[in-house]
């Protein structure tokens, strides 16, 4: 345990020196990174992909996996797009009624919930590999996608609703806010609850967790469940500030936010592991993401460079775990 917890640290702190590092090089190489509006732009962007890798660090947690958020992410911002567009005119007083923000919000939370579940489900119902049964909801998500929206962007939904992802609140940017909302929530459920423990127990030995009785199942429906709420609230936010839900949203995000869990010190092999770990990694990635963009690299090399930096964190991670 105690070697376990002395990896984490110091695969928190690996991170922490190459963030240091990311900023100084590219402060060297731009004069628009160290300014405020680009840190709360960066900020802003980042919140959506810490959202999405809380939920992808609780599955991994679990020796799991869930290459659906992207996809996930994209349909329930459609169906919270979409409700907000729909309504129905009542000809007796030419009222026109539709979904209120709240509705159509919370249907999108829910329908991230019951994917998440569904991949819960293939997976203890039916012993479908995690990579498998995600990488078949990546699909099916996608195609409820588009068949929602029947290709075409759903747009102009109102400045209340773009409020969410583009809003202010007390001098920070509102999105900020939910992402904080989240970790916390996150850092008191993994520290804090007996779910948390039994996350950590399944992903160190989930033979061992079923002897000593703990529901693995059940457990695993609740994770999942969880990723896919978190995807809706991404996908919900990246809606907003968008003003408008786009069938090809959320497209690679999956890798980066498998990139900010092993970033941050997740081991893929399950048991080890911490949230704020993965938000480090969440703002690594932004900061590079965005320092690619500032310096005018090309998106085909920015997916390149992305590529390596996921395989070397998978590379570091191996060897961090070679003696456990």
């Amino acid at each position: 345990m105690i070697l376990t917890q002395h990896r984490t640290q110091l695969a928190r702190f690996q991170s922490l020196i190459a963030l240091v590092l990311l900023c100084i090089g590219i402060s060297l190489m731009s004069d628009k990174f160290f300014t405020v509006d680009n840190a709360w732009n960066v900020m802003r962007q980042i919140s959506v992909n810490i959202c999405i890798s809380v939920g992808m660090t609780l599955v991994v947690l679990t020796s799991g996996i869930d290459l659906s958020v992207g996809s996930v992410l994209a349909f329930c911002g459609a169906i919270t797009a979409g409700l907000l567009k729909s309504g129905i005119e009542l000809p007796s007083n030419n009222l026109y009624v539709g979904f209120t923000i709240l509705g159509a919000i919370l249907a999108g939370l829910i329908a991230g919930a019951l994917l998440g579940l569904f991949n819960g489900w293939t997976i203890t119902r039916f012993k479908v590999p995690p990579f498998v049964a995600t990488l078949a909801m990546l699909t099916i998500a996608r195609g409820l996608t588009l068949l929602w929206t029947k290709g075409f962007p759903i747009s102009n939904l109102g400045d209340s609703f773009a409020y969410i992802g583009t809003g202010w609140f007390l001098g920070i940017p509102l999105p900020v806010w939910v992402s904080a909302v989240v970790i916390v929530s996150a850092v008191i459920i993994t520290q804090k609850t007996a779910l948390g423990r039994y996350i950590y127990a399944i992903g160190g030995n989930e033979h061992a967790s079923r002897l000593s009785g703990i529901n693995i199942n059940k457990v695993k429906l609740i994770v999942y469940a969880i990723a896919g709420v978190l995807a809706a609230v991404g996908g919900i936010m990246v809606t907003s500030r968008l003003d408008s839900a786009q069938p090809n949203a959320g497209i690679s995000y999956e890798l980066d936010s498998i990139a900010a869990v092993v970033i941050g010190g997740t081991s893929l092999s399950g048991g080890r592991g911490t949230i704020m770990g993965t938000v480090l990694g969440a703002i690594i990635i932004g900061v590079l993401n965005n320092g690619l963009v500032l310096l005018n690299v090309s998106p085909f090399w920015q997916q390149v460079v992305k590529g390596c930096v996921i395989l070397l964190a998978v590379i570091i991670d191996k060897a961090n775990s070679k003696n456990d």
